[in-house]
């Protein structure tokens, strides 16, 4: 199974208000398994910001002035989303924009309901914890995942955040493919990070490692077993049925 966890960055709360994407983050995942290929663009949105919207994500008009429009990335950022399933925070949100971003685009182009299928992790989350706080910085807090270097929102890095998310939300649940994804070059198409400063994706230290078992631990405790566990059973040879 496909899955694109995907996230957007916008000038506002409302679509419906004219207001428009200015990032977009997406990770893939094959049968549960991040696989490397991610997709990544800032947009120019052609209009100001709103109050408060700007300061959530630290990027400015200036620094997404040369940025393309939505119209010159859409065929590719179609491309890597078709035929998968997305995982989004509060999909109501993003889908919406999205929306009307390829509404702007002409009858032609269809919506994302056309290409994907959605997953919305919120809905997950407040089934899993009801009457909780379930945003993703919660979420974060609550399953285990570092996001301490979240300083500001940002696609990409917020669509890292949520794949973690959702698999330690989702662990045990549904089948498991053990079979490794095809080898596949990884995709990033990455702009030049804003003034605000970068938003870099970690690469495991020791601490890192220690505190990823430290995780594991905690799901093994949470679930009874873990996908880690499970994977490690699978590999193992399985004993010869002596003669009868």
């Amino acid at each position: 199974m496909r899955q694109i966890v995907l996230d957007t960055e916008t000038t506002g709360l409302e679509w419906k208000k004219g207001n428009r994407v200015v990032e977009i983050g997406c990770v893939e995942l094959v049968e549960r398994r991040p696989t490397g290929r991610t997709w990544h663009q800032y947009i120019n949105p052609q209009r100001e910001f709103e109050p408060g919207a700007q300061e959530v994500t630290g990027l400015t008009l200036e620094f997404l002035a040369d940025k393309p429009l939505f119209e010159e990335v859409a065929d590719e950022f179609l491309a890597f989303v078709d035929g998968a399933e997305l995982v989004i925070h509060n999909a109501a949100f993003d889908i919406g924009f999205l929306d009307a971003e390829l509404a702007r685009l002409g009858p032609e182009r269809g919506c994302m309901a056309d290409c994907t299928t959605v997953l919305d992790s919120l809905e997950l989350a407040r089934q899993r914890y009801p009457g909780q706080r379930n945003s993703l910085d919660a979420l974060c807090r609550r399953l285990g995942v570092d996001n301490a270097h979240r300083q500001l929102h940002g696609a990409l890095l917020d669509a890292q955040l949520l794949a973690e998310v959702y698999l330690a939300l989702t662990a045990g649940q549904g089948e498991i493919g053990f079979g490794a994804p095809e080898p596949a070059a990884a995709t990033a198409i990455i702009s030049s990070a804003p003034p605000a400063g970068p938003r870099p994706r970690v690469v495991p230290s020791p601490e890192d490692l220690a505190l990823h078992a430290a995780r594991v631990e905690a799901i093994s405790a949470r679930a009874g077993r873990n996908l880690w566990e499970l994977a490690e059973e699978a590999r193992e040879p399985q004993p010869e049925a002596e003669p009868a």
